[in-house]
């Protein structure tokens, strides 16, 4: 399997401005610039695309886990918060956080918490990042 997406960019690192398509369709000349990514301008950023990424890719690897286990979800609701911080040699991805919240019929806490786990260190997603990736992970009932 191979997925696609493309990005153009014109002009400066800070006046500048690029857009991102892929192939898709889902995002098509999506408007993204330094002040999308830096500051609060209108528009998408490599972080907020890779949150999203992490975020459906350990919410599909957490149903899988619990597939595995004989329980299925209800609901898995997942947030990514990817941080980007200014370092030494540069910028770079350091730290991302998953925040967790699924109802989950007849799981005890115990399995919730095993197949949570194995999805954080299994999903493709995670196993991409060199971050460190951190969890809350909360079962309804």
């Amino acid at each position: 399997m191979l997925r696609k997406a493309s990005a153009e960019w014109n002009g400066s690192i800070k006046e500048g401005g690029g857009k991102i398509t892929t192939d898709s369709g889902v995002l098509k000349d999506t408007q993204y610039s330094f002040s999308t990514r830096f500051e609060d301008g209108i528009g998408t950023n490599p972080e907020e695309l890779i949150a999203a990424a992490h975020a459906g890719c350990f919410s599909m690897a957490l149903s899988g886990q619990l597939g595995a286990a004989g329980l299925t979800a209800d609901s898995i609701n997942t947030t990514a918060s990817v941080r980007l911080e200014k370092l030494e040699d540069g910028f770079a991805i350091t730290k991302v956080h998953l925040d967790v919240t699924a109802k989950i019929p007849q799981a005890t806490e115990e399995a919730f918490m095993t197949a949570a786990n194995n999805a954080k260190a299994g999903c493709p997603i995670s196993k991409l990042l060199k971050a460190e990736i951190t969890m809350d992970a909360k079962l309804e009932s």
